[in-house]
């Protein structure tokens, strides 16, 4: 998890909502992701999507058996659906999203018995520091909106 934190944080320099991805593989980390929705105008560029594609062309086919995902933040329901398909073996979240987490917040896309694959997910880890960087970039977002505003 300390390795998606660091590409949280190579997103929220970036100005990127600080979501970082790794995955792991054999006990090596094989790809790497962070958010960047905003820097390529792409709303499909978020870390865990990123890392997906990184993966599957080190690995050399879209099937990820095998592999762990860690993520700073639980996925939304596009990269879970994407977790999904991949056939991520395990996810390892950091802070939980209750406003739009597809992983157990709001949806359970992960691990819904209706699909084709699920996948062993653990929550909490590193789970302070995750939901800080995520609170800290918020907070910088809406002091810099509130300074615009009165700025005009």
């Amino acid at each position: 998890m300390q390795e998606a934190l660091r590409e949280a944080e190579i997103a929220f320099q970036l100005g990127e909502v600080p979501i970082g991805a790794v995955i792991e593989k054999d006990g090596q980390i094989i790809a790497r992701g962070h958010n960047l929705t905003e820097t390529l105008k792409d709303p499909t560029a978020h870390a865990e999507m990123i890392a997906i594609r990184q993966a599957a062309r080190i690995l050399g086919g879209w099937r990820l058996t095998g592999c762990s995902l860690y993520v700073t933040v639980e996925p939304c329901s596009m990269c879970a659906g994407a977790m999904v398909w991949a056939r991520i073996e395990n996810l390892y979240i950091g802070a939980m999203d209750p406003k739009a987490g597809a992983c157990g917040s709001v949806f359970q896309i992960a691990d819904c018995g209706r699909l084709n694959h699920r996948m062993k997910i653990e929550t909490g880890i590193m789970e302070e520091e995750c939901g800080q960087m995520m609170r800290q970039f918020f907070r910088q977002l809406r002091n810099r909106k509130k300074k615009n505003k009165s700025e005009e």
